[in-house]
């Protein structure tokens, strides 16, 4: 079993009407690392500044996260500011400050090359062939994007879909991408760029998962209050992915269990604003003994 997720590893300003939290832990490769890491050993890429917390280092290894390929470098680390309307799905970005994250050019440890399954998590797409070029051919290889990269490298985009495995994205993304308003079309129009799957996150309405010739959709935990879904559709993939490294490959039976939510306690850290110690909460998949974040993004 083998996951390499490269991705952002960050802190986040959250502003919302019920409160806000000033540089918590945050970034795709983050929550996405450790909801995999309830179903595998993930290894993650990614840069900080000598500023990021000694602490969450310690947690994500005590997750079993392989962390060679998270490199600490002089300065700060990438931080996101963002608020929240009171329906969540409503959010705009105030700040972005890349610091250290703006020159990274990811270097693969050598043990990492022979993964079976690469998520690019939010890459520039213009960056996939110097980091897919250090790996040897891996099984699976699953990226997403924003919609930065849809405004601004659509072509290069456009060109990576036609080579990947499984395409995660929103449904404001998807259809920004195929021009198609529904998204069953929109989704159909995905696979028929490339990817053998791509799962549209719906917020609180769940998943849509799209194959070759099949289309089911998956609910999500019903939740009465969303405050903070930061980081809901990275745990989303990182549950997905994660899964998905204990089998064998893409088996219809295998991607319905990895996508469909399992039971859960009472409690998902969506209802709240996290303090930087409960991101192990916040990225907890559903199919997991405990709750997840996200069963509140999809």
């Amino acid at each position: 079993m083998s996951l390499v997720i490269v991705g952002s590893v960050a802190f986040d300003t959250i502003r919302t009407p019920w409160g806000d939290r000033e540089r918590i832990v945050g970034g795709s490769g983050t929550y996405c690392s450790l909801a995999a890491s309830y179903f595998t050993r993930p290894r993650i890429v990614g840069v900080v500044g000598r500023d990021f917390p000694r602490k969450t280092l310690a947690l994500l290894k005590s997750r079993g996260i392989d962390l060679e390929g998270l490199k600490v470098k002089a300065g700060k680390t990438f931080h996101w500011e963002g608020k929240y309307e009171e329906d969540p799905n409503r959010r705009t970005t105030l700040r972005t400050e890349l610091n250290v994250f703006a020159d990274f050019r990811p270097q693969i440890p050598a043990h990492y090359k022979g993964s079976r399954i690469v998520y690019l998590a939010n890459l520039n797409p213009e960056h996939h062939d110097f980091v897919l070029g250090q790996f040897k051919k891996p099984a699976l290889l699953a990226m997403d994007t924003i919609r930065l990269w849809i405004d601004t490298k659509r072509d290069v985009l456009l060109k990576e879909l036609g080579r990947v495995d499984i395409f995660f994205a929103n449904d404001e993304e998807a259809r920004l991408i195929t021009g198609e308003m529904n998204l069953i079309s929109a989704g159909k129009a995905l696979v028929g760029l490339g990817p053998s799957l791509v799962l549209l996150k719906k917020g609180e309405h769940g998943a849509l998962v799209f194959g070759r010739g099949f289309v089911f959709g998956v609910l999500a935990h019903p939740c009465e209050q969303v405050i903070d879904p930061t980081g809901a559709g990275d745990s989303f993939a990182g549950g997905f992915l994660g899964y998905l490294d204990k089998t064998p490959g893409l088996a219809g039976k295998d991607v319905r269990r990895a996508a469909v939510p399992r039971p859960r306690p009472d409690r998902g850290a969506i209802q709240a604003i996290p303090q930087a110690v409960d991101i192990l909460e916040c990225a907890r998949p559903l199919g997991s003994p405990g709750a997840a974040r996200e069963e509140r993004n999809g």
